[in-house]
Formats: C-alpha cells, structure tokens, sequence
C-alpha cells in the first residue's frame, strides 16, 4: 500500500483519485492550476506529467486530461501526478509560447526563483514540488499557434551519465519515431535531471489545432511509458523504429518582416541546402536560409509575420 499522495494543500490516500487547484497570486494575479492526484493500490513509482506548459499547445492539455479522467487507482501500482495546464493565464489568453504576466518563455526558466517574476516564480514552485517527488517525468507539449512539426520526443542529455541513460531508455518506450538529446538550459527536463529525475519532452499537434491523432500519439506514448514502468497491466502494439539525434539546429531570424519558408515538417535535408528566406515589405531577401546541418526538419514556424530574433524552424540529426 501506498503512502499518501501530497501537493500543496491536496492529499490522496492509496486506492483513490483527487481533484483539485493550487492557489497562486503573483504579481496581483490570481491563477488556480488544476492537479489530479491518483494514489495507485499498490506500489510503484512516482511519475509526474505536465501539459500546457505553453498554454495553446492544446494537445498536451487535452492528452493530460484523458489520462487523469481514465487512470484506475485500484488497479495502479504507484502514484500519479497531473498537471494538465501549467501555464492557466497563456492558456485563458490564448498565448503562445509566453506567460503573459512577464512576457517570458516558460520553458527557459527553469529551476526557477522563488521571488522572480511569473514565469520564474512558476518554474520554481513545479521543481521543487513536484518534480522533486518524482521517480520519471513526462512533460507534453503540442505545438504553438504558429508551429507546425512532426512528433519527436526529447530526453535529457543535462543529467549525469545514469540519469541522460534512464531518460533516453523512457524516449524510446514512449514510442515516436524521432528522439532528439538536448542539454537545453532552463527547460523543464534539464531541471528534472539536475535533481536525478529522469524526464522527457514530448511533441505532437501544433497551430492551435488539437486534432484526434495528434492527441492519440501522446496518449499511447503514456500508456506506453506507463507499462514500461509496470505501474499498469497489459501489452503495447510493436513500437515504431526509433531514430536518435543528438544534434538539433534551430535557425532565427534576424529581421522583422514576411517568413516564407522553402520546405514543410519531415523534409530531409542536406547541410547548405537553401530551405527558405526573410524579405521586407517590398519582396526584398534579407535574410536567406540555409540548412545548419543535414537531416529531417522537426518543425517549422508557419506565420507570415516574423520578427527579428523569432525561431524559423529546427532541423534534427
């Protein structure tokens, strides 16, 4: 038998499932997250799950949701943490990637600080929370307003030796085809592995759409991790072949202007090769865009407008 499940001011006793809010007030607003608690029967490990960690990537929320509506505690051996929608204010406003009370990207601010702003306020409170009383760690994510991209999964390469294995071995039981290491700083995962927690990122959806198969990729790569772990019973369908990159180039602008990108999300490209280009408002190139490196294009920024410093698009290999 389980001990209790605690967060904040919510508490599960073994065998059940609790809904709830944790209360913030930062910078004079009000934000209540929305936290299931589901205390398994029987023992196991702690796994924590966020979505919404940019609040218009609707498929991570919808994804997190199924699985805290769906989980038995009765039949669970372990504790379950869900997060559905991290950042509640983007989410309301419909935001992309930036908490609106900053302007700052959520996902940069980790570990956080205690007496920061939003962004880093919320980022500490998710670390030393829950990520601290986990075992394993899945954050969702679902594409931006303005993303278009192919499902990948991103495990750590942040972490000690054992902790980047134990992550890059979750990627694979996620189950998408596409695995990228990154060592990024101040995401979500990098946090998780400085405390010894190994976590993995994974994307599928994007432009504010949350179709049906964007969020059955990250729902089967739930109940995928979640038999791998043996925190539930039964067999998972053969898993795709997974590819794994260690490299993954990002490009930016470096202008304000028009966007045309030269190719689409799961093209193959070779390293020079010209895959789009920035003009002004009178058709001029400013800006044209060459492949980093050689490999598949994870995901493109598929909005007109572009400005200067914005991300275009990310190649992985």
């Amino acid at each position: 038998m389980n001990e209790q499940l605690k967060l904040g001011a919510l508490s599960a006793k073994s065998g059940t499932r609790i809904y709830g809010t944790h209360e913030f007030n930062i910078d004079g607003h009000a934000t209540k997250l929305p936290i299931f608690l589901i205390n398994g029967a029987y023992d196991g490990p702690v796994l924590a799950i966020t979505g919404g960690i940019h609040g218009a990537e609707y498929a991570s929320i919808e994804a997190a949701l199924r699985l805290a509506h769906s989980l038995d505690p009765a039949k669970l051996h372990g504790r379950v943490i869900v997060l559905p929608i991290v950042s509640m204010q983007a989410y309301k406003s419909r935001s992309i990637y930036i908490v609106p009370m900053d302007g700052k990207n959520l996902n940069r601010q980790f570990p956080g600080d205690a007496e920061g702003t939003a962004s880093e306020q919320l980022a500490y409170w998710l670390t030393f929370n829950v990520f601290k009383q986990a075992d394993y760690y899945v954050d969702l994510h679902g594409g931006d307003l303005n993303e278009a991209l192919i499902p990948f999964t991103v495990f750590q390469k942040a972490g000690d030796k054992t902790t980047n294995a134990r992550s890059l071995e979750l990627a694979r039981a996620f189950g998408i085809k596409y695995l990228v290491g990154s060592d990024i700083k101040g995401s979500t995962i990098s946090a998780a592995a400085a405390l010894g927690v190994p976590g993995i990122l994974a994307e599928s959806g994007g432009q504010g759409i949350w179709e049906p198969h964007h969020i059955q990729v990250l729902s089967d790569g739930l109940d995928h991790v979640m038999l791998h772990l043996g925190m539930v019973d039964g067999t998972t369908n053969k898993l795709s072949e997974t590819i794994v990159m260690n490299q993954f180039e990002w490009m930016w602008s470096e202008h304000d202007g028009c966007y045309y990108p030269g190719v689409h999300v799961g093209d193959i490209v070779t390293a020079g090769q010209p895959i789009g280009r920035v003009a002004d408002f009178e058709g001029k190139t400013l800006q044209s865009i060459k492949a980093p490196i050689s490999g598949a294009v994870l995901f493109v920024v598929t909005t007109l407008a572009i400005n200067q410093g914005d991300p275009l698009l990310a190649v992985g290999s």
